[in-house]
């Protein structure tokens, strides 16, 4: 069931939205040569626990794992496309691309965002990925209308994509968030048929995320049982943000 939220509560869902976007500006001011993704980790729990909110992926199950998640932060370096854990032993590198994916619960009402942070510079294919996976997600948020369908969304993102010459992941999804993290309907990046395919009604609050690789849309995780990787080595790109169904159209919560 896709449940709806009322104004007062997408105020609440503004708040933590507002909360995440904060984090991740600053962690991505962050990213430079030499620093470790456990630096970035360490500053985005005192940033959370500063703000009296609570970590959302610290000690989340996930049945695949078989375990809780013990991070704040996801961050994905390179090949790896989502999920990627925080390591003091993960020196970020000039030419490197760092995905930086967290979420936050605060008064009872959860926000949760993406970006992806290159490393100094960038060789001109890498700064076409980051731009096109961006690109796709701001115009998937345009689909994020009353009256429309998901396919609408999910459509767009796997069109543009394509048409760039990179694919779209499959075994991982955009969702519904609300008073839990995940919530329905689920958000794939691309259209399969045998999903459902809801009419878009106020109130409704979707969480998309496109995850775009250079390469092939192949994946697999490795033997951490977390960390999701793109098979054929190419570089991952991922960006999201939690879009909420208004009478005015699209409403990103996860920016000003």
């Amino acid at each position: 069931m896709i449940i709806r939220k009322t104004a007062a509560e997408l105020e609440k869902m503004r708040r933590s939205g507002l909360l995440v976007y904060e984090i991740l500006h600053k962690l991505g001011g962050m990213v430079r040569e030499g620093i470790s993704t456990y630096d970035l980790e360490v500053e985005a729990a005192r940033l959370v626990a500063e703000a009296g909110a609570r970590p959302a992926f610290k000690g989340y199950f996930v049945p695949a794992a078989g375990e809780r998640y013990r991070f704040v932060l996801c961050t994905s370096v390179n090949h790896e496309i989502v999920h990627g854990m925080p390591s003091p032993k993960r020196i970020l590198k000039t030419g490197d691309i760092v995905s930086l994916d967290t979420g936050v619960e605060l008064d009872g009402y959860y926000g949760d965002s993406a970006i992806t942070v290159g490393v100094g510079e960038l060789s001109e294919e890498t700064k076409r990925l980051l731009k096109v996976t961006e690109e796709s997600l701001e115009l998937a948020i345009q689909q994020a209308r009353a009256g429309n369908r998901l396919f609408d969304i999910c459509g767009t993102v796997e069109k543009y994509v394509i048409s760039n010459g990179y694919s779209v992941v499959r075994e991982y999804v955009g969702h519904g968030i609300g008073t839990h993290l995940h919530e329905e309907p689920q958000i794939p990046n691309y259209v399969d048929r045998k999903n459902e395919n809801p009419r878009l009604k106020e109130g409704m609050v979707l969480a998309i995320e496109p995850m775009v690789n250079a390469g092939k849309a192949d994946a697999r995780v490795l033997a951490d049982k977390w960390t999701a990787v793109t098979k054929d080595g190419s570089n991952s790109a991922h960006f999201e943000h939690c879009v909420a169904v208004t009478s005015n159209g699209p409403w990103v919560l996860t920016r000003p």
